[in-house]
């Protein structure tokens, strides 16, 4: 595993073969004879040339300057690949899974998007599941879930399938990947209230001693729009990713006792560069164990659920809480945190676990009169941060774009800006909307490639691009 001093080295070597960071234009001019950017993509190499349908070149171009450097290419994939009308629930696995769970079931492909596969139940019960299988005739496309990589390689995801029976009750499916044994299962749990909504996961860091809740290396936590956003009634909590339980959250208001917790890990192994759940989770798993809520209560102040699963005050080993909601580790122990403006969003990122912090802010307003959807993603491994923004243009349709930041480690300032798609379509989220795309998903591949939900008008529901377009330094690494 590199340290922390050599990724950065490593990073830095990278950069000085790649393009570097503007604001260094002249510089880089000077030593690279670079003319007007028109040989930009003289260190990338195409990870896979052949075998994919649909292969597309997106606009890349200068993040700062108003400057258009060229293509690069990105294959698309549609809701045939784990999506449903609306959206698509992506994650990345260590191995090099890109998962979806979209739709009704978990789906995923181990080489980049050439096959996928999905598993769906083919039997109506199983052994302490004794609900039939989730999709009832006449009401299937309903179903959508969530998924992500637990630190031991385990895979928990939830499915949610609204009002697909007679009952007219939602249903609530655990899909469980174990990772030693290579076998998913499932297993059936009912909600307590008759509506649900999109699921968020997450890891909650072990070894786990959750009392009545059960014991195991670690808990998943799940948690909905309707429950957590509107309502604040808790969630669902399981120690085996099948079974589980309704979990209470402290109220917004609640003053609870204080507890320090440790977010400055030493060193942390590759798998940290694939827990981060989805951003509306608004939590994250802590290294040293249990599940991080920053700004959770109504002062400002953070949440913290511990090992033996007990809620406290959370704040960092010098006393103070975070900065945002939105906040992951990756491998480089680096604690990235995002927030989000009007047309603006600040990115960030502190070495040491949030007593100080390094700030790039990313004013849009230029382009944007409003951010409708964003999501971040960051590799440790490759010194690599993404961010994902969906804006409303001046123009009027909604743009995908995304900001690469090679060597986070030495700078924040991104290199790179990619537009996903053509941009010319509008859509909204939200039930009752004609054109939906209801949130923002992405994940970022061990071999350093990203991929990011889009929408636009060559499909009626939103689509996802994988990108095939990689820097040559990538081939350095080995993970």
């Amino acid at each position: 595993m590199l340290t922390l001093a050599s990724r950065r080295s490593m990073a830095s070597l990278a950069m000085s073969l790649m393009f570097i960071l503007p604001g260094c234009l002249d510089i880089i001019d000077e030593a690279r004879g670079y003319e007007d950017w028109e040989d930009w993509d003289s260190d990338f190499y195409l990870i896979d040339p052949m075998g994919h349908e649909d292969p597309r070149d997106f606009i890349v171009a200068d993040p700062i300057q108003n400057q258009t450097w060229g293509n690069a290419t990105w294959t698309v994939f549609g809701n045939e690949h784990g999506g449903n009308c609306c959206e698509h629930y992506l994650a990345a696995t260590k191995e090099g899974w890109i998962l979806n769970f979209g739709g009704e079931y978990p789906t995923w492909s181990e080489d980049r998007g050439l096959t996928w596969q999905e598993y769906r139940p083919s039997i109506f019960s199983q052994i302490g599941c004794m609900e039939p299988k989730p999709t009832v005739p006449g009401q299937e496309g309903l179903g959508e879930g969530s998924i992500v990589q637990a630190t031991n390689g385990d895979l928990i995801s939830m499915g949610w399938f609204p009002y697909p029976s007679t009952s007219g009750a939602d249903q609530f499916y655990a899909f469980f990947y174990d990772s030693e044994d290579a076998e998913w299962s499932w297993c059936f749990n009912r909600t307590p209230e008759p509506f649900y909504d999109r699921s968020w996961q997450v890891e909650v860091v072990g070894p786990i001693n959750g009392g009545l809740y059960g014991n195991g290396p670690w808990a998943s936590l799940v948690i909905s729009n309707f429950w957590h956003q509107v309502q604040n009634v808790g969630g669902q909590i399981s120690t085996d990713g099948l079974n589980y339980d309704y979990f209470g959250f402290p109220d917004r208001d609640e003053s609870l006792d204080v507890m320090e917790v440790d977010l400055n890990p030493e060193s942390l192994g590759a798998e940290w560069d694939f827990t981060k759940p989805h951003k509306e989770m608004r939590a994250f798993p802590v290294p040293s164990g249990g599940l991080y809520f920053p700004s959770y209560f109504l002062d400002g102040s953070d949440a913290y659920l511990d090992t033996s699963l007990n809620w406290w005050t959370g704040v960092n080993m010098n006393g103070s809480s975070l900065p945002s909601q939105y906040c992951s580790f990756d491998s480089s122990t680096a604690l990235h945190c995002v927030t989000a403006g009007q047309t603006s969003l600040v990115h960030m990122m502190s070495w040491d676990g949030g007593e100080t912090w390094e700030n790039m802010t990313y004013n849009i307003s230029e382009k944007a009169t409003e951010i409708e959807e964003w999501e971040f993603h960051s590799s440790g491994v490759h010194d690599l941060f993404v961010l994902n923004i969906r804006f409303q243009s001046a123009d009027g349709p909604d743009v995908d774009v995304a900001y690469h930041v090679r060597g986070f480690s030495e700078s924040l300032e991104p290199d790179m800006l990619t537009y996903l798609g053509q941009g010319d379509l509008d859509s909204t989220s939200g039930a009752g909307n004609d054109i939906r795309f209801d949130f923002a998903s992405m994940g970022i591949l061990p071999d350093g490639g990203s991929f990011i939900a889009y929408h636009d008008s060559t499909d009626p529901d939103p689509l996802f691009g994988v990108e095939m377009l990689l820097p040559q330094s990538y081939q350095l690494f080995s993970i």
